[in-house]
């Protein structure tokens, strides 16, 4: 299985740090966020890996080069200038990513959650790890019913990690090049009764802001990575 990471972000909500350098750049204990990424993927198994990049991207592009420091083999989705929002960035990537299912993880995330059991994962249109709502996300997202598949209304809601696994045949409706968000093609294959998903509550971080991030350089026990 293939994987791919979401790194084309303006990173509005961290400004001024992303004034000269893309947000997955970021260093948190003198590594780059998108290391951390790149090396849980590894360590689970996948080693073919797109990074879709847009602002800046020519940075990250340099920084992670072939992939052969994490012992990968990465492939690059360019945007240009303006990202194209998670769905269309991701259907502009379908090329690299091939007709079988594949990992999407966002490049801001620190988290322990065993992304090696996603291998074989069989899904409908999509598999989403959801989380309990952290401070900033009260309200959540998506509800996990008993059957294991997601639904938009119901009594708990849950926050989606930004850890999925997706069928290609989720993105045909979407045109090259066409700026959409992920969250309406998640509702209307939702809809359809195709969208599993499952809980996690093991260690996740989203480095959404600098507060965030200063936080977690405090008080995060990196060693886990």
């Amino acid at each position: 299985m293939k994987a791919m990471i979401l790194a084309a972000g303006r990173g509005e909500r961290m400004r001024p740090l992303t004034d000269s350098k893309p947000k997955p750049l970021l260093k948190l204990a003198d590594k780059a966020l998108i290391e951390y990424c790149l090396e849980n993927l590894v360590a689970a198994g996948f080693v073919d890996i797109v990074i879709n990049v847009a602002y800046l991207g020519h940075q990250i592009i340099e920084y992670c080069g072939d992939g052969s420091r994490w012992q990968a083999s990465i492939q690059y989705s360019d945007e240009g200038q303006t990202a194209l929002e998670t769905a269309g960035g991701i259907a502009k990537a379908l090329p690299l990513l091939g007709d079988s299912p594949f990992l999407v993880v966002n490049a801001d995330i620190l988290f322990d959650y065993p992304l090696a059991s996603l291998r074989k994962r069989s899904i409908e249109l999509a598999h989403l790890v959801l989380i309990d709502n952290p401070p900033h996300h009260p309200q959540g997202d998506f509800c996990l019913q008993e059957t294991g598949f997601l639904s938009e209304q119901g009594a708990q809601k849950l926050t989606f990690s930004g850890i999925g696994v997706y069928d290609p045949a989720l993105f045909a409706e979407v045109k090259v090049g066409q700026a959409l968000k992920l969250r309406p093609l998640l509702q209307q294959a939702m809809r359809m009764g195709k969208v599993s998903g499952e809980y996690f509550g093991g260690l996740w971080c989203d480095i959404g802001t600098p507060q965030r991030l200063q936080e977690v350089a405090g008080s995060l026990e990196l060693s886990a990575y």
